[in-house]
């Protein structure tokens, strides 16, 4: 019995690894392709158009939240359990009714931004002068929710390969007409960008879904009926969950920007972009690939929390030293990837990191909730943790300034970590292993040292000091990662380390 689950546990956490470093270096070329962008918005817009390019961002993701109504990771999931059966027939039904739901919904939510466009512009930016810019931005609703769709029979199938590919063209193509269009127009030249961003990824996802596309199949209007409703009610209670996130963000950047201007909006939304670039990596891969997997398995109690704790430590493993280095180097960049203009979002910056760490190890609890559907306690859980983050900046920024936005995100995770993670122990008897209990304490105090030091000591210690640190963890990461997973599962790049190493 131990020797078959310890080949179970190897081959779980290769197919982690796997998935993690595919859509991981899909993310790699992303961040390249983002930072080329950043570096661009920051020389050519300042502090004060990379604000109001955030602000544009937020009313954008609110708004695609709000008209798909949860129907992109509902579609994932029924999508996965369908797959996970082997049942073609119900893979091909969901298909179609997500297709047809998404196009009349990116409708919907294009004509109802356009109606509301002189209403949000003046509560975000306080006239309606940038009116004409949010009606725009509702062509770029309508391409995202299209693509959605398309995104989610790819991730419910679990192609991989096909959503890196996609991650990969559309950053490509948004980079390369992006920087001309700011470039020619300037902030006039914001709007256009996102609207084109939506474009690309229809575009990609589109030709990657070609596949899948053909095995769809006429169906009646009452069974269309059914799915849909399938899809909606379920759906429903995503929607709330990324309209309540999405909202808190926005809220936040509002807070920040009512309390010290645009231009504190622009370095907070510096920060927060660049916080969550290597994190980002991380979470990426576990929403596009342990997601559907944990679906499959989530009426298996035991099941779904080892795949749960085997996810939770490699993450952290992986994790860990990047955001130690992230703290270390966080002065070099902010200079480097956006300008000296930025400089004053350093200290944000290692904020955010820190609570990206604590969302790292709390985040794979959260699948178990999604996994077994459990909608009331996914909905008080985001409405909890969303009175808690916006709360805590209202709080923060009034006392400290700008800097309170990043207290508030770590204390979001403290207070999100907690409470799910008694959610978990009710819906499935989950306990954290002994190894993950060990490297979040060998983690969480890691960093805590190297943002002290960053601290209290001049500016060339608490570097050498956050070197050694990122050093220390990398080398243990790197010895427990090949520990787990046998070396055949290793991507290339590793096992020619590790041999030159041996």
């Amino acid at each position: 019995m131990q020797s078959r689950l310890g080949s179970e546990g190897g081959r779980s956490y290769g197919q982690i690894l796997r998935s993690t470093a595919l859509i991981g270096g899909s993310s790699v070329i992303t961040v390249i392709f983002a930072i080329i962008r950043n570096k661009a918005m920051a020389l050519l817009l300042g502090p004060a158009g990379v604000g109001l390019m955030g602000l544009y961002s937020s009313i954008a993701d609110i708004a695609c939240a709000l008209a798909g109504l949860g129907i992109q990771a509902s579609g994932v999931r029924q999508i996965a359990i369908a797959a996970g059966s082997g049942d073609a027939d119900a893979i091909a039904r969901t298909a179609t009714a997500l297709r047809r739901v998404s196009l009349l919904l990116g409708l919907a939510g294009a004509l109802l931004l356009t109606a509301l466009a002189v209403p949000i512009a003046n509560f975000t930016f306080g006239g309606h002068d940038h009116a004409g810019g949010v009606v725009l931005l509702s062509a770029a609703i309508f391409l995202r929710l299209l693509a959605d769709g398309q995104t989610a029979l790819i991730q419910g199938v679990r192609d991989i390969a096909s959503l890196a590919r996609i991650n990969v063209f559309a950053a490509f193509f948004s980079t390369v007409v992006i920087i001309p269009l700011i470039y020619v127009f300037g902030a006039s030249g914001i709007v256009p960008s996102l609207v084109v961003v939506a474009a690309a990824s229809l575009a990609t996802s589109w030709w990657y879904g070609r596949q899948l596309r053909a095995a769809a199949r006429p169906m009646p209007a009452a069974q269309l009926r059914q799915e849909a409703a399938a899809l909606l009610k379920l759906g429903s209670v995503f929607m709330v969950s990324s309209f309540l996130t999405l909202g808190a963000v926005y809220t936040v950047r509002i807070i920040v920007l009512r309390a010290e201007g645009l231009t504190a909006a622009g370095l907070y939304q510096a920060a927060w972009a660049l916080g969550g670039l290597y994190a980002g990596f991380i979470l990426q891969a576990m929403g596009t690939d342990f997601y559907p997997r944990l679906t499959a398995v989530a009426k298996d109690n035991a099941e779904c929390n080892r795949l749960v704790n085997e996810q939770a430590q490699v993450s952290m493993l992986l994790a860990g030293p990047g955001l130690i280095a992230s703290l270390t180097a966080a002065p070099l960049v902010v200079t480097l990837l956006y300008s000296p203009e930025f400089d004053p979002a350093v200290e944000l910056l290692r904020w955010i990191c820190m609570g990206m760490m604590l969302r790292i190890i709390s985040w794979p609890l959260g699948f178990i909730v999604l996994a077994k559907g459990a909608r009331r306690a996914f909905f008080w859980t985001e409405v909890s943790a969303t009175v808690v983050h916006v709360g805590l900046a209202w709080l923060c920024v009034g006392v400290v300034g700008s800097v309170g936005a990043g207290l508030a995100f770590v204390g979001l995770y403290v207070w999100h970590g907690l409470v799910i993670y008694a959610i978990a122990r009710h819906l499935s008897d989950f306990r954290w292993s002994v190894a993950n209990r060990k490297l979040a304490l060998f983690f969480l105090p890691a960093s805590g040292l190297v943002f002290g030091a960053s601290v209290v000591l001049p500016l060339w210690p608490a570097t050498i000091f956050g070197m050694l640190a990122t050093a220390l963890s990398g080398a243990y990461s790197v010895r427990m990662l090949t520990e787990l997973v046998p070396l055949a599962s290793l991507p290339a790049a590793v096992r020619a380390w590790n041999s030159r190493s041996t």
